[in-house]
């Protein structure tokens, strides 16, 4: 009989799958060819290309919960993106779960926490704790996503005064593989608790996470910015002076060659330079010995260190706040020795098409055991490097080969390993970076749990545990 409908299992996979979603959701399911597919597909990088089967938009922690359930019953995968600063692609066989809607935000001053739903960015939180004096750990961008960025252990600009932001989450509400709701604390559910804390999302979807706000109002933060020239002078003398810091400090370098734009400040428009990035917590006025320091070195192009309102921290290391496309790698170091000095300024001369090559120091409260253990990798660091560039089509096509390049020259004084937030593409490269980072233990946990928690594959198809050739989804 013409017109009559095909049964369901003649259909192919994904239309099956839209036809199980259609029905319950309070939000949106597209698929390809139809309006709106196209326009929710970009994320904050946008040399990634995402083509998923089907996108849903999620009104509800309901719809994550059926979208879950569903990709599970027909054999397809779930990739999670709120803010897309750090989402890989998600396939075309997969399902791409946009929560950026779901961003509850509650702050509770007397027990100093802030509970968020996975759509929340950072600049919500620091704005909505400044009136009580209050700031959570966020990462040197405030538009990231808060879960997102704690899931891979969250290494901020505090980071050696209070370590990483996973240390400091007290509850995950999280949906399984198995579109389970569930609550992980220290108490319940605990492996699960562990793995998401610096271990990503790769174990379970989190629609709700409540942690610690610290008492941070004011600091003494900012950079110094210098002609390349003055680079070699400068940044050995920075190597030096960060032996002794005390953890109440922390400060990362960067090597930057910085285009012509207009909103750029003239002093800096088009230059390459060399920038100091400094954040100290405690009483203001306190002495700066080592932006005192390198204020001798070499005249500054620009002098930006002074107070700053927590609220505003993200002015410290200015990301960008555009999507755009571009390549990363990172690493972690052991040691900054002079001959390391060298070899990375020479590894970004300033006609390189290498953006930023940075590097941070570590050691503090990174490098001490938290409270209630977690999955992050990559304490016993000394450093972290992390190298850009403008990727396809803004940038030339052998971008990559020269952020490779920079981490060549750092490989004698590189650990092999990477955290999981700054380790870069999605590939077999990153995947051994992370792996040696958590070390074996850490690592074959991670692995042993995911494949209780997710046999199938059906969480973060796209993510390194996937690529890693041991953890076949």
């Amino acid at each position: 009989m013409t017109g009559t409908a095909a049964p369901a299992r003649d259909l192919p996979r994904s239309a099956r799958l839209r036809a199980a979603l259609a029905a319950g959701l309070d939000g949106d399911v597209l698929e390809p060819g139809e309006p709106g597919y196209d326009a929710a597909l970009p994320g904050f990088n946008l040399a990634l290309e995402h083509r998923p089967a089907l996108v849903v938009r999620a009104a509800s922690v309901g719809d994550v919960v059926a979208t879950v359930r569903a990709a599970a019953d027909h054999g397809a995968g779930v990739g999670v993106r709120a803010t897309g600063h750090g989402a890989p692609p998600t396939g075309p066989d997969d399902v791409l779960l946009d929560v950026a809607a779901l961003d509850g935000l509650d702050v509770d001053p007397a027990a100093r926490t802030a509970t968020v739903g996975p759509g929340v960015p950072w600049s919500a939180v620091l704005e909505a704790g400044a009136p009580h004096g209050l700031g959570g750990l966020c990462g040197s961008s405030p538009h990231v996503g808060v879960v997102g960025y704690t899931l891979g252990g969250g290494l901020g600009p505090l980071a050696r005064t209070f370590g990483f932001a996973a240390d400091h989450v007290r509850s995950l509400d999280v949906v399984t593989a198995a579109g389970e709701l569930v609550t992980a604390t220290p108490t319940r559910r605990e492996d699960l608790f562990w793995a998401l804390r610096g271990g990503g999302g790769a174990f379970g979807v989190v629609v709700a996470m409540t942690f610690d706000l610290f008492p941070l109002s004011t600091l003494r933060a900012g950079t110094l910015w210098f002609d390349v020239d003055d680079a070699p002078a400068v940044l050995h003398r920075w190597r030096e002076l960060t032996s002794a810091l005390d953890d109440d400090v922390s400060t990362s370098v960067a090597r930057l060659n910085l285009p012509p734009l207009p909103d750029l400040p003239e002093p800096l428009r088009g230059r390459a330079v060399l920038v100091v990035r400094y954040v100290r917590h405690g009483e203001l006025a306190a002495p700066d010995p080592l932006v005192d320091a390198l204020r001798g070195v070499a005249p500054p192009l620009l002098d930006a260190v002074g107070d700053l309102p927590y609220v505003q921290l993200g002015a410290v290391h200015a990301d960008p706040e555009d999507p755009m496309p571009f390549l990363e790698r990172g690493g972690l170091l052991r040691e900054l020795s002079e001959d390391a000095v060298d070899a990375f300024l020479g590894a970004v001369p300033p006609d390189s098409p290498v953006l930023m090559a940075e590097i941070r120091l570590l050691g503090g409260a990174v490098a001490r055991p938290p409270a209630v253990a977690g999955a992050v990798g990559g304490r016993d660091a000394g450093w972290t490097l992390f190298v850009g560039a403008l990727g396809v089509p803004a940038g030339p096509p052998d971008a990559a080969a020269h952020v490779q390049g920079v981490h060549d020259a750092m490989a004698p004084w590189a650990t092999g390993g990477a955290l999981l937030n700054f380790a870069g593409p999605r590939d077999d490269v990153s995947a051994a970076l992370v792996r040696e980072a958590y070390g074996p233990a850490t690592y074959d946990r991670l692995v042993a749990l995911r494949r209780t928690l997710d046999p199938r594959g059906v969480l973060a198809p796209s993510s390194r545990w996937s690529v890693a050739a041991d953890v076949a989804p």
